[in-house]
């Protein structure tokens, strides 16, 4: 791994190791490959309960991967907006969501930096789509997408596994739907179903 990819200083080696002891006391696992470059799109599945956000931020910490997420503003509000910010959040209204793709590729295109985690799945309850956004921003910007995971059975959080896309939805969906095959979720009944709104399950 390049070291430059890495921007964790070495202060904060102490918390990285404060978060693999508390994940092995849990009976939990990292597992962190750092993105190929500068920039990326990572999609978090399956996301059925609030526990995954803090195994996920551990494994965060425990790796030292500095990632930044996306989560509906209503998350952001008094009193604990300004604990989300420092976690790395960026608040979207998802009741407006024209335009948000637009917005975040300038995002992207302004940072020399930005590893963004996004839930497809933009809701702990069981849908039969994933929305779209993160495939429109990856292909706007030019973005490998990186496949992060949870799987409650075998206690395993991260991210392994990084896609450059090829433009073909059914195609790009296929790849995305043979790696999460084997990833269970904390309630497996809730997971959505991968494929985009009018597509082929």
């Amino acid at each position: 791994m390049d070291s430059s990819l890495c921007p964790y200083p070495a202060r904060r080696e102490e918390g990285k190791r404060w978060a693999r002891r508390l994940l092995a006391f849990m009976g939990w696992q990292a597992e962190v490959v750092f993105p190929p470059g500068p920039k990326c799109v990572l999609v978090f599945y399956p996301h059925t309960s609030n526990w995954d956000f803090v195994f996920g931020y551990l494994a965060r910490l425990a790796s030292g991967i500095e990632v930044q997420w996306i989560g509906k503003d209503t998350l952001f509000r008094f009193p604990f907006g300004r604990l989300f910010r420092r976690l790395g959040g960026i608040p979207v209204d998802r009741r407006a969501p024209t335009g948000l793709v637009k917005a975040l590729t300038a995002t992207v295109a302004r940072s020399e930096r930005l590893w963004l985690v996004i839930a497809p799945e933009g809701t702990r309850k069981k849908t039969d789509h994933w929305k779209s956004g993160f495939y429109r921003l990856a292909l706007a910007a030019t973005l490998p997408i990186g496949l992060a995971f949870i799987d409650y059975p075998r206690r395993r959080v991260g991210v392994t596994t990084y896609l450059e896309l090829e433009g073909k939805e059914e195609v790009d969906l296929g790849r995305i739907r043979a790696f999460y095959r084997d990833k269970v979720g904390r309630y497996p009944e809730q997971a959505s179903t991968i494929r985009f709104r009018g597509g082929k399950p």
